[in-house]
């Protein structure tokens, strides 16, 4: 049933969005089949049980996402969508008020980080590979799937003739607008050197095997993997909270908000649309 439904989606979503919607879907279908419920025509009582339910074992932002997902999915498949209806809403709002809406934040990866973390990085392709992760994460602020698209072909000038990379595509640019993000010499010169090791001009993040073999690109869901294990070669204190692909964003803009860089202009490095969006990242770090 999903995949005739999301047949129709292809195009329309990024390929991560329609995963998360079958998986979500999913999700909710097998909580039906364990009920005896149908799952579709879906009722505003089973979605408001549903969300009970998942108040038990999920933190409340994937609730909300989860809920989101099904009502996306049944109203673009000309389904009955239950999730505005008032025993859906008091649900979400027993869930508020039972488990929080507070979420947890991705670990800042500020400068002092990122040089203690580029100083760990040698000459060897890994060292390298490393290296323009990191650089490449911290100057753009994109998100994980977003820095494992970007292509060596991307590298530009900005109009003033300053080292750019060029943004395709983002989570809230679907259609490919695009977008110009200014990049220091530094790592201009360091996407150089990592071309001349790679051989071509496709993806610029690769994955690299335990044998050294670099392969074509970078499953985004790595990054986190590996900013794990470059904070742990640091041997910091086992109190430190683990990096995640988040972390590069936060980091970015705690760090500019220290500069005194002002909050639009944070809104516009990052990506973020909404200042209460943006805000979300920096209110928990702010001392």
């Amino acid at each position: 049933m999903i995949d005739d439904i999301l047949a129709k989606f292809d195009g329309a979503f990024a390929k991560n969005t329609i995963r998360a919607y079958r998986s979500d879907f999913i999700q909710y279908q097998t909580w039906c089949g364990h009920n005896n419920i149908d799952s579709i025509p879906a009722t505003a009582d089973a979605m408001a049980q549903y969300v009970d339910y998942l108040a038990t074992i999920k933190k409340s932002a994937t609730i909300r996402r989860r809920i989101n997902s099904l009502g996306t999915i049944l109203k673009l498949s000309k389904h009955y969508d239950p999730t505005n209806q008032p025993e859906v809403i008091l649900a979400i709002k027993r869930m508020h008020r039972k488990i929080g809406r507070a979420q947890q934040q991705a670990t800042p990866l500020t400068k002092p980080l990122l040089n203690q973390l580029l100083n760990n990085c040698d000459n060897s392709a890994r060292g390298l590979r490393n290296e323009a992760l990191l650089r490449l994460g911290y100057e753009t602020m994109r998100r994980r799937s977003e820095l494992c698209a970007f292509k060596f072909e991307d590298i530009c000038q900005a109009p003033s003739g300053k080292p750019a990379i060029r943004l395709k595509f983002s989570k809230t640019d679907q259609f490919g607008a695009g977008k110009i993000l200014p990049i220091s010499q530094e790592l201009f010169d360091l996407l150089e050197k990592w071309k001349c090791i790679v051989s071509d001009e496709s993806y610029i993040l690769r994955s690299i095997s335990r044998h050294g073999y670099i392969g074509k690109n970078l499953n985004p869901a790595s990054i986190s993997t590996l900013l794990k294990a470059l904070q742990k070669d640091l041997n910091l204190n086992s109190d430190e909270q683990p990096l995640s692909g988040h972390s590069f964003r936060v980091g970015a803009a705690l760090d500019l908000l220290e500069q005194g860089e002002p909050l639009e202009r944070i809104m516009l490095r990052g990506g973020w649309q909404t200042d209460s969006t943006a805000m979300s990242y920096l209110r928990n770090w702010i001392y």
